[in-house]
């Protein structure tokens, strides 16, 4: 894979450097979750971000805006080891081997989840403690109190998890193509960014076009 790696806050580390210019791509540094201005200009057929779960989302909004997402590869280097990316579709967290898959390996498509304020979760969604009702397609996910309600991609779709129970905990999971909540005011938690104030409403859905992520070897 040949193209551009966008470093992202603190990512462009001399061993990163090195690696991306032997197999030819350049890097480009830009802010955490870097924004239109950052992004826009610089985009190409195949990106590489190295970063945060939440810079991922940054740039794979602006794929989404521009109506870049069908065409464009993108392979994602995580900065955290608790990544939600990474454990969801096998990607290593070591930077080394991450960037190694990322610039050689096969896009495979992923679903790509939306919410229903213009925001993409590529991670994990996390909404808690809540009070409320929710639905997963056409099935009730929760109708009263829960410790937390998780959503993350799956592979045919959404992945709900609802956990019950302060001292006994209980999980609950459920797939499908979208969950929409109706709640006591709450503040949406998506790949560890809070939504910037409290909801009373909150929808999570497919997309109707998949992310074309790196994450399998040649």
């Amino acid at each position: 894979m040949s193209g551009l790696v966008l470093a992202c806050g603190n990512a462009a580390d001399s061993l990163m450097a090195a690696t991306a210019a032997a197999n030819g791509v350049r890097i480009e540094t830009v802010p955490s979750r870097p924004g239109k201005k950052d992004v826009d200009p610089l985009l190409d057929d195949t990106v590489v971000v190295a970063g945060t779960d939440a810079d991922l989302a940054a740039v794979v909004l602006r794929l989404l805006r521009k109506d870049l997402l069908p065409s464009t590869v993108v392979g994602f280097v995580p900065t955290e080891r608790s990544s939600a990316v990474a454990s969801l579709w096998g990607l290593p967290t070591d930077p080394s081997k991450a960037l190694d898959l990322a610039l050689t390996g096969a896009d495979r498509p992923v679903p790509l989840v939306r919410d229903d304020v213009g925001g993409v979760l590529v991670g994990r969604g996390v909404i808690a403690p809540v009070r409320g009702i929710g639905y997963c397609d056409d099935t009730v996910a929760l109708r009263g109190e829960a410790r937390s309600i998780e959503v993350n991609a799956g592979e045919a779709g959404l992945v709900v998890t609802v956990t019950r129970g302060r001292f006994r905990r209980t999980r609950t999971i459920f797939e499908g193509r979208a969950f929409q909540l109706g709640c006591d005011p709450v503040v949406p938690v998506s790949d560890g960014v809070a939504h910037s104030r409290s909801m009373e409403r909150w929808t999570w859905y497919r997309h109707t076009q998949d992310l074309r992520l790196v994450r399998s070897g040649r």
